[in-house]
C-alpha cells in the first residue's frame, strides 16, 4: 500500500456555472466570515482566543460539497469554516460567539466550542486531537446502524504527535469504520515548525501504518480537495472503511488573533499568497471562462450582504440571563 498523490488535471476544472458560483459562494463566505469576526474581536464583542481559518478555505469548500446533513462531523478551535461548509447559519454561529442566546450552544460554546446535533457537528474541541476519537465513535454508530452516513474529522498537523490519534486510527482501520479523517497540514504546530517535529515527509504516512488508503493533496486547490473528498467518502460511505487525507495548506494569519508570528517571516507568508485558496480559484474561472470578472464580483458582493446581515442580527440577539448558568449543564 502507498500513498496515493492526488494532481488535478485540466478536465477537473470542467464543472458546470451552476457548480462553479456555489464553489466561488462558499469560499467567499467562509473568507468574509472569519474577516468579520476578526472585526468582532477588535470589537471586544467576543473573548477567548480567535484562531482564523483564513487561507484554508479550500479545504472546508472542497469536503463539504460531499458530505450530507446526516453525516457526522468533528472540528477543531478553528472550525468555523468547516461548520459552514457543512450548512451552519451565518446568524447563528456569530450569535454563539458573541455568547448570545440565538446561538447554536445558546453562547456557552464562544467561538471555539460550537456545536449542534441537527446539523452532524458533534463539536469543535480546543483539545489538540481531541475530536479525533469522538468522530471514530460517531463512525462506529453510523456503521450500526447501517444507514449510509460517514463521519468526518478535521485536525492540523499538531494533532497527529498525540496518542488518541493513533488509538484511534488503529481502532478505526480493525473496524472497517465509515470515518475520514482529514489532516490539515498548515505547516505549524500552533508556533512550532511541523519539520522539527516529525521526521515524515507526508503526515499521511502515518495512515499507511494502519494500513488505512491515504492521500495527498494541495489543501489550496479547491478542485484537487473535490477530487480526493468525492473518492474517500464514496469509499467509506459504500463500507471499506476509513481513509485518511493530508491536505497540505498554510494559514496566512497568525496561530490565533494577536500572535507576532516570530517563527515565520513575512516573505515565507507573502510567498504562498498567490496560491491561496480564493486567488487560485478566481485565476482558473477567468482562464477557463467559466465565470466572468463580473459574475464572480457580483456573487462575493451578495456573500457580504448576507454575512454583514448575519452580524448586524447577531450583534441585537439578547444576552442569556443568569439561569442559562445551570441550564443544558451535566
Amino acid at each position: 500500500m502507498d500513498i496515493k498523490f492526488i494532481e488535478t488535471e485540466v478536465a477537473d476544472y470542467n464543472v458546470t456555472q451552476q457548480q462553479a458560483e456555489s464553489i466561488w459562494s462558499k469560499l467567499s463566505e467562509i473568507r468574509y466570515f472569519e474577516e468579520k469576526s476578526i472585526e468582532a474581536y477588535k470589537q471586544g464583542l467576543l473573548g477567548g482566543s480567535l484562531h482564523p481559518y483564513i487561507g484554508q478555505e479550500a479545504v472546508a469548500t472542497g469536503i463539504g460539497e460531499f458530505i450530507n446533513e446526516s453525516d457526522y462531523m468533528t472540528t477543531t478551535y478553528r472550525g468555523r469554516g468547516h461548520a459552514l461548509a457543512k450548512g451552519a447559519d451565518p446568524f447563528k454561529l456569530f450569535a454563539e460567539m458573541f455568547g448570545r442566546v440565538d446561538g447554536y450552544c445558546k453562547g456557552k460554546g464562544g467561538p471555539m466550542h460550537i456545536a449542534n446535533s441537527d446539523l452532524g457537528m458533534l463539536g469543535a474541541n480546543g483539545i489538540v486531537a481531541g475530536g479525533i476519537p469522538i468522530a471514530v465513535g460517531a463512525a462506529i454508530t453510523a456503521k450500526s446502524m447501517n444507514k449510509g452516513q460517514v463521519a468526518i474529522t478535521y485536525f492540523g498537523d499538531g494533532a497527529t504527535n498525540q496518542g488518541v490519534f493513533h488509538e484511534a486510527m488503529n481502532l478505526a482501520a480493525i473496524m472497517k469504520l465509515p470515518v475520514i479523517f482529514i489532516c490539515e497540514n498548515n505547516l505549524y504546530s500552533e508556533m512550532t515548525p511541523i519539520k522539527d517535529s516529525v521526521l515524515n515527509e507526508h503526515l499521511a504516512e502515518r495512515g499507511l501504518a494502519y494500513r488505512i488508503p491515504s492521500y495527498v493533496v494541495d489543501g489550496n486547490d479547491v478542485f484537487a480537495v473535490r477530487k480526493v473528498a468525492k473518492l474517500a467518502i464514496e469509499f467509506a460511505r459504500n463500507g471499506d472503511g476509513p481513509v485518511f487525507i493530508e491536505a497540505k495548506t498554510y494559514r496566512l494569519l497568525g496561530h490565533m488573533f494577536g500572535d507576532t508570528e516570530i517563527y515565520r517571516t513575512k516573505e515565507e507568508v507573502n510567498s504562498w499568497i498567490d496560491k491561496e485558496p480564493l486567488k487560485q480559484f478566481k485565476r482558473r474561472m477567468l482562464e477557463s471562462n467559466i465565470l466572468s470578472e463580473e459574475k464572480l464580483d457580483e456573487i462575493e458582493e451578495s456573500v457580504k450582504i448576507l454575512i454583514d446581515d448575519a452580524f448586524e442580527r447577531a450583534k441585537k440577539s439578547e444576552q442569556p440571563g443568569f439561569e442559562e448558568v445551570y441550564t443544558d449543564v451535566y
